[in-house]
């Protein structure tokens, strides 16, 4: 129940977000001529702008001003977005332009979306206390990928009646709704106490950080190239696989994710990465869209559990006054994965063809397992 109101805010922050990643490719493909390692440039720009700018800059807002001080202004940001997605879409007839404008609101989306997440994961922890982080993890993660599987759909919906503007309209009001929520959640202004540097804190959760950037690779390949995929295969529309990846996660924390807090971290991450792993095995192979679905809802599953385990073993080994840094500094080693997968996912579909990137998930989920292990091993001697 504490959750709640932070839960609600992640949810309606995000839901604009989720609307736009099933048609964003699909617009710079086919409305602006570009190709598939454009379109992973494109999607992968969040995330250089995250691990540069975002994840540090919330994490220090959060842990010195205070979350309720750092969720508002991610949330203006977003908006902020919707803005720049409207300047683009005046140069359409100039698609250079209007692409390298895309690139600049995704830059934007970079900055803006860690002060929501990463004050909200601290904010949360901070009421409920360290030995919830798991809990407050699964169910802020749950609010955030709900947004992304409620907001597919209406994207597609949005865009087939009005176009990308139905996207910039939405990215622009909906986020407003949420300020009143935050306003209304009380918060706390930090005591001022000596804070290590943002470097250290990411070496402090190194370890987990690198096994979520392996496993977020398969997360990524959905969020890239699922609608390209469906286009080649001649699918229709990818809506059904995002929200297919949305349940899978949401379905994973519903039911198991009071694990991690119970069984460790590492344990319940090393069987779900290898959940995931078969999720993008089923993607490739997939011979209809309907073994897809169910392998993108094996893959939200597995990473839902993954992500939360890792994230337990981040908050263990960061110190109590630096836990939005920790965050930051965790989520920040997924930006790393997002913002590579994207270029390096298009090289690869130029190569070898779309379905090649999931294969490569697949393979990145096992090694991530094989980093699971070590931190159960370790814990274990430890013991």
């Amino acid at each position: 129940m504490p959750l709640l109101p932070l839960m609600l805010a992640v949810f309606v922050g995000f839901f604009p977000m989720g609307m736009a990643f099933p048609v964003l490719p699909r617009h710079v493909h086919d409305m602006l001529g570009l190709g598939t390692f454009f379109v992973g440039v494109l999607m992968g720009a969040q995330y250089v702008a995250s691990i540069l700018v975002g994840r540090l800059w919330a994490g220090e807002v959060s842990d010195g001003r205070g979350p309720k001080v750092a969720v508002p202004l991610g949330l203006v940001g977003v908006c902020g977005v919707g803005v720049m997605y409207f300047v683009a879409l005046a140069f359409t007839d100039r698609p250079a332009l209007s692409y390298l404008l895309f690139v600049a609101a995704r830059l934007l989306t970079g900055i803006a979306e860690p002060f929501v997440i990463t004050a909200a994961l601290s904010w949360g922890i901070a009421r409920l206390g360290p030995q919830h982080s798991g809990k407050v993890i699964g169910w802020i993660g749950m609010a955030l990928f709900g947004a992304y599987a409620a907001g597919a759909p209406a994207g597609g919906w949005a865009y087939a009646r009005w176009g990308y503007a139905g996207i910039a309209w939405a990215t622009v009001l909906v986020p407003l709704l949420t300020l009143a929520i935050v306003a209304a959640i009380h918060g706390e202004r930090p005591a001022p106490v000596e804070r290590p540097a943002f470097y250290k804190v990411v070496g402090l959760v190194k370890l987990p950080g690198l096994a979520l950037t392996l496993s977020s690779f398969a997360y990524a390949a959905i969020n890239a190239f699922v609608a390209l995929l469906w286009v080649e295969r001649g699918w229709g529309s990818a809506a059904l696989a995002f929200t297919s990846l949305g349940a899978g996660f949401i379905v994973a924390r519903l039911l198991v994710g009071h694990l991690p807090d119970q069984l460790g971290g590492a344990r319940v991450a090393a069987v779900c990465v290898a959940v995931e792993a078969a999720g993008q095995l089923m993607i490739w192979w997939a011979p209809g869209e309907l073994s897809a679905c169910a392998g993108a809802a094996l893959t939200g599953g597995g990473y839902a559990l993954a992500f939360q385990g890792f994230g337990v073993e981040a908050v263990r080994r960061a110190p109590p006054e630096s836990r939005g840094a920790a965050m930051g500094g965790y989520v920040a080693f997924q930006d790393l994965s997002m913002g590579l997968a994207g270029p390096l996912g298009g090289l690869l579909a130029l190569q070898a063809g779309l379905a090649a990137v999931y294969l490569a998930g697949a393979i990145g989920a096992l090694a991530s397992l094989v980093l699971a292990l070590a931190m159960q091993r370790s814990a274990a001697g430890r013991a």
